[in-house]
């Protein structure tokens, strides 16, 4: 029974993520006080690059034309292994939160390799951007891990997202992996979603050879990555409301507190990018410098039993 919930969850998840960058870019606009795209404007957008013929470089080798297949596979197989609506489901004894990171990393490295393969200057660019950032967030977000399975004295989701109470080191945990999500999902102040200046670009960069289907892959894997860091906050460190039983009862109360925690997420992204200003790339050592100093102190703190 746990496996059919478990797929029935990831399913649902993968419709729900083109929406929660949706509802990102409504908010955003609002605060602007434009009007702004509809919040399903992402599934357009996706359906117009399957529709459209994709253009490959004669340089590219296979590594290009296998790239958005495993950077997909990676983030689906991430997604399965986190508890978002039900903490009791059997794959999380497949991987713990550390294989998490290590299969979004997977993806990532495919990805700045597939941005060399072609040879253009802006996907070269673009892979030593990311590969420097990623540098910087990865210890970030080990440690974030590290602080509350200290306080559950476990790394299997599961067990964490069971934990009756919130320890004030996982609080500061999920702080710093607020700022992962920052530099993961490529928002302001670490990049720009929204920009396709060569001098600003990170993961534009990476994927500016790509069109089509595989563009529109990749974009889907951006989605579902994205909300496997909101569910990590939302279901594992701040588990209230998530259901440990299969009953209707229990599920639909679980999908909506965990849609509500999403939401407030998606207000302090918004509001994050709306007043804050993209950074130099060289100024994101002190932005991932304050987020690792915060995963330090959640571990000195979660040691001292608090």
């Amino acid at each position: 029974m746990d496996i059919p919930i478990c797929i029935g969850q990831t399913l649902l998840l993968m419709l729900f993520a083109p929406l929660v960058s949706g509802i990102i870019k409504k908010i955003k606009n609002n605060l602007r006080m434009r009007i702004g795209a509809s919040v399903f404007q992402p599934y357009y957008n996706l359906a117009k690059l399957f529709a459209k013929e994709e253009v490959v470089s004669h340089n590219a080798s296979w590594i290009f034309r296998v790239t958005p297949f495993i950077v997909l596979a990676s983030s689906i197989s991430a997604l399965l292994l986190v508890p978002a609506f039900v903490s009791r489901i059997s794959l999380n004894s497949m991987g713990d939160l550390l294989l998490i990171v290590f299969v979004l990393a997977l993806g990532r490295f495919f990805l700045a390799l597939a941005g060399l393969d072609t040879g253009s200057a802006f996907g070269g660019m673009g892979s030593s951007r990311e590969m420097f950032i990623s540098s910087l967030i990865e210890p970030v977000a080990v440690m974030s891990i590290f602080v509350v399975s200290l306080n559950a004295h476990s790394t299997n989701p599961q067990i964490i997202s069971s934990m009756p109470v919130v320890a004030f080191s996982s609080i500061i945990a999920a702080t710093s992996l607020f700022f992962v999500i920052i530099a993961e999902t490529s928002r302001i102040p670490v990049d720009n979603q929204e920009t396709h200046l060569e001098l600003t670009m990170v993961h534009e960069a990476m994927v500016l050879e790509y069109s089509g289907r595989s563009l529109a892959l990749i974009e889907i894997a951006s989605y579902i990555k994205q909300i496997v860091f909101f569910s990590l906050i939302a279901s594992v460190i701040f588990p209230w409301g998530i259901s440990s039983g299969i009953s209707i009862d229990s599920l639909l109360i679980s999908i909506g507190a965990y849609c509500m925690k999403i939401t407030i997420l998606c207000v302090f992204i918004s509001v994050l990018e709306v007043s804050a200003a993209k950074m130099r790339l060289f100024r994101v050592v002190d932005f991932a410098s304050i987020a690792f100093v915060l995963s330090v102190l959640g571990v000195i703190i979660s040691s001292m039993g608090r």
